[in-house]
């Protein structure tokens, strides 16, 4: 056989073998979780806004967010965030029922995370300060937003189960669990049109 005939069998092995190894690689790849839930499937809320400062004597720590909305439609959306300098996530929230929203939220690499905010959500972004405060049995997220919300301040607890008994504070003023006044998307369209009609 000419030696150029056994180079290019040869050559052709060596082809065959890459091509095996790079198909293994792509299968156990594929076979591992790329994504681990950060979050859900379902959670379950209510919201209320503070009645006074009381709860700041409580704040065990706090860490400050940026949130972007990637999309929405209807009750339905994706939203990035950055907590602090170390975690983001991506949502996807479904529509609430009572006080129960189908939530899955994943954690991404926070250089991706930024680059959603910079080019995707832009100027559709909120800040706020998220206090974790423990009062009456529970562990409250106190939100106070900066920037165009400035001045308002939501807060929230998560519950095991739609019928579990809650004790509320005496800071704790009125509940908006599913008042569409107080959703996030509305409140920043109210605060912008402010800004215009200045």
């Amino acid at each position: 056989m000419p030696a150029s005939a056994k180079f290019l069998i040869k050559n052709t092995e060596v082809r065959k073998r890459l091509l095996y190894i790079r198909c293994m690689s792509v299968l156990e790849k594929s076979d591992q979780p790329k994504l681990q839930l950060h979050h859900g499937p379902v959670e379950i809320e209510r919201k209320f806004l503070v009645a006074n400062d009381e709860w700041r004597q409580l704040a065990v720590r706090s860490v400050r967010l940026r949130d972007g909305l990637i999309a929405a439609y209807k009750d339905r959306k994706v939203r990035v965030r950055i907590a602090g300098d170390d975690i983001a996530t991506v949502a996807v929230k479904g529509p609430r029922i009572g006080i129960a929203q189908a939530e899955f939220e994943y954690e991404i690499p926070i250089a991706d995370a930024e680059r959603m905010l910079s080019t995707i959500c832009q100027d559709n972004t909120l800040e706020k300060e998220r206090f974790f405060v423990e009062d009456a049995g529970g562990t409250w997220h106190v939100d106070v937003y900066s920037g165009i919300l400035q001045g308002v301040v939501i807060a929230e607890i998560e519950l095991k189960h739609e019928s579990q008994e809650l004790i509320l504070p005496r800071w704790i003023g009125k509940e908006v669990t599913g008042d569409p006044f107080y959703k996030k998307i509305n409140m920043r369209a109210r605060a912008l049109n402010a800004q215009r009609e200045r």
